[in-house]
């Protein structure tokens, strides 16, 4: 009775929705109807609700429309064409919606002063009308599929124009390097376009600009010198992922900037010596290019250093994959705002100097000196960073032991990260308190001892769900300028998984990994290391690890990587590792494991390498057969020879029954049709006739054809 009540209830409910989506589509319906009405309402807001279906054809009846905002709904299909005779409005705003289509004839709109399409679907061309916008002041179609070339000609009537956004399209903008266009723009947006191999030389007409974005647009041309002196102004200068080759001008780095600028100059080929920084940037991005030498530049001004003088501003310093060397400065501790600090992939030396976390509680959040050359103990004066989420200090030559205050003093610590150095001693308890730890790194190290068994206090590791599929950190950005800039920076990692290393930055909130190989662990694999569900990676692999493999391991459900290979394991292989369905990578070799391998797809589907060197291990994939197998005969188990005569009287078997299968088959088939023709008179003539009407038309069609042929060939003639 329970059951059906609760299923009536689920039915009720199901109805009553049902009804109430109607119930508000019917309305809806009407509100359009009576919007339709109302051809004397100057503006109409609909922004920021559910709104769902195709735009209204009936607004196109709202003749007097000046101002009309559809953003951020769900609305879907195309522009309807009923919106052309909307010829007052002068603000059009359809943005973050699914619109799909090409868009009408923008001739139609000639008081057109602001026109907002991003984040749609749209497709086609753009140059229909859009030239006839002399009005025009704000032109944003960021983020769709527009397509083909935007020259100089679609854009000389745009005398009013002040923001141009086309980045995220496949348009090619190819302006005449003559070309001296009418507007002058504060905000210009071309991500993502096509604007190379050269340089665009109408920039040098655009005096006023704050937001410049030419990321990712094939440009190889060297930057001319002009440029450096127009950009002054900036607030959000973008060009990177290019192949700009420059040395920067020293006078460009000292320049006095309005505002408190982000700028990113990264993935590019720029080269020389790191100048003297400007104090009031707040976003600093010079990653993966060629710049050298030391980075003492940071606590000098005007030739002069000053350990008590930091940027007031800078929030992010990304200076990674570059060739800098020397060793850090010692300047770092009135640098308040740092919350993003990445010196990865360099040549830099040195201790890690006591104030890089600053002298406040509050400051860095992700911290990156991997991959260089720095030496000594980790300070002490780190209990500062207690805001620290992502520690990766891997590739080093870090030493002595691992610190306990790591796990007391960095309590929001996701990632830490001290792989490939020179630590010695054991895991400190203390790290099991950091329970927001999704991934654990200490291999190739020389760490001893055992696994400690409170690894199931990490408690985001024992979660199937994350509560972030990425890691952002939020910055400060442009603190003295008022427009809208990026504030999140979105962190990202290397990390070893599945035997290569995977960067992750979009998904590095689903990454939870713990690998300690390569060291002097002893003892036991821990129970508690089971608990840990969420796990996708475990590498517990070159070790002295002993004893048997934890009997549920087969809850860790989402594991997909497994290596606990060259240990000194035994036992059997748990039954409970067939049920690791997401299980890709796994190698169990150099063990001293025994019995058979349990039969089930996840584990024979793995290379008899993933089970190497371990003697008294038997079953598939391995050619081993274990004793009590039907499928032995007189095996000689444990040589080399046995292993081969196995496998020649597998393939003995197989050829017999090719044969065998091969002869049956031509009997069912020869003699199922073949005898039964000879058998019997009757099936014999029917089947002797029917061959000859096949052939008496085929032979009438031939004739026919061939006498058309003719005919028309001496017509032709």
């Amino acid at each position: 009775m329970r059951k059906i009540a609760a299923n009536g209830k689920e039915s009720n409910a199901a109805t009553k929705q049902v009804m109430l989506s109607c119930l508000i589509s019917g309305l809806l319906m009407g509100i359009y109807k009576q919007l339709g009405n109302l051809s004397s309402l100057i503006s109409l807001d609909l922004s920021l609700n559910e709104l769902e279906g195709s735009i209204p054809k009936v607004l196109g009846n709202m003749v007097s429309l000046v101002h009309l905002d559809l953003s951020s709904n769900n609305f879907e299909g195309t522009i309807p064409q009923t919106l052309e005779n909307l010829y007052n409005l002068q603000v059009l705003d359809l943005s973050n919606n699914s619109i799909s289509g090409e868009v009408p004839d923008l001739s139609k709109f000639p008081l057109l002063r602001e026109l907002h399409l991003s984040k749609n679907r749209l497709n086609g061309s753009l140059t229909k009308g859009v030239g006839k916008l002399s009005k025009l002041q704000i032109l944003d179609v960021s983020s769709n599929s527009f397509e083909g070339d935007i020259t100089d000609s679609h854009l000389s009537n745009l005398s009013s124009l002040k923001l141009l956004d086309f980045s995220y399209n496949s348009l090619s903008l190819k302006f005449s390097s003559t070309w001296v266009p009418r507007f002058n723009l504060d905000t210009i947006a071309l991500r993502s376009c096509k604007l190379g191999p050269a340089f665009p030389e109408w920039l040098q007409t655009q005096r006023n600009f704050m937001r410049l974005d030419m990321s990712n647009t094939g440009i190889s041309d060297p930057i001319p010198n002009w440029f450096w002196d127009l950009s002054w102004n900036v607030g959000y200068l973008n060009l990177s992922r290019n192949q700009f080759t420059n040395t920067i001008p020293l006078q460009w780095f000292l320049a006095t900037f309005i505002g408190s600028p982000i700028i990113d100059l990264s993935f590019n080929r720029f080269r020389g010596m790191l100048p003297q920084l400007n104090f009031d940037w707040t976003v600093l991005n010079l990653s993966n290019n060629l710049f050298q030498g030391s980075i003492t530049f940071i606590c000098e001004t005007n030739g002069s250093v000053k350990a008590n003088y930091m940027p007031s501003y800078l929030s992010y310093l990304d200076l990674s994959d570059n060739l800098l060397s020397g060793e850090l400065p010692y300047c770092w501790g009135n640098m308040v705002p740092l919350t993003v600090l990445n010196l990865a992939n360099n040549n830099l030396s040195g201790r890690i100097p006591d104030s890089i976390c600053g002298s406040t509680t509050h400051g860095i959040q992700s911290l990156h000196l991997q991959n260089n050359s720095f030496i000594g103990e980790l300070p002490k004066s780190m209990i500062t960073c207690s805001s620290l989420r992502l520690l990766d200090l891997g590739e080093n030559r870090i030493s002595g032991r691992i610190p306990t205050w790591i796990g007391t003093s960095l309590p929001h610590l996701m990632i830490l990260r001290l792989s490939s150095n020179l630590l010695i001693g054991h895991i400190p308890l203390q790290l099991c308190h950091l329970t927001s730890l999704q991934i654990l790194d200490l291999s190739q190290n020389s760490i001893t001892r055992t696994i400690p068994r409170c690894l199931n206090n990490f408690t985001l590791m024992s979660q199937t769900q994350s509560s972030y599929v990425s890691i952002p950190h939020p910055y400060i950005s442009s603190s003295r300028t008022s427009f809208l800039l990026p504030s999140d920076y979105m962190d990202n990692l290397l990390v070893t998984f599945k035997e290569k290393r995977l960067e992750y930055s979009k998904t590095l909130g689903l990454v939870k990994v713990i690998n300690l190989s390569s060291n002097k662990l002893k003892g036991e694999i821990p129970r508690e290391i089971t608990s840990l569900r969420g796990l996708i990676g475990l590498n517990l692999s070159r070790n002295f690890l002993t004893g048997i493999i934890p009997q549920d391991i087969g809850y860790l459900g989402r594991l997909e990587s497994l290596d606990l290979s060259r240990n000194l394991l035994s036992g059997i292989i748990p039954q409970s590792l067939v049920t690791l369905s997401l299980l890709s990578d796994l190698s169990l070799s150099n063990n001293n494991l025994s019995g058979k391998i349990p039969l089930g797809t996840q584990l024979q589907s793995f290379s008899a390498s993933a089970y190497a060197g371990n003697e008294n291990l038997c079953g598939l994939p391995l050619l081993k057969i274990c004793l009590g197998d039907e499928a032995t005969q007189n095996p000689q188990i444990g040589g080399n020879n046995g292993e081969g005569n196995i496998q020649e009287h597998a393939n003995s078997n197989e050829r017999l029954w090719f044969y065998i299968s091969m002869a049956l088959g031509f009997i069912v088939g020869f003699w199922g049709v073949c005898g039964s023709l000879l058998l019997k008179s009757s099936w014999r003539h029917a089947y002797f006739r029917y061959l000859e009407r096949i052939g008496d038309r085929l032979y009438k069609t031939i004739t026919i054809t061939m006498a058309k042929l003719l005919r028309n060939f001496k017509t032709r003639c």
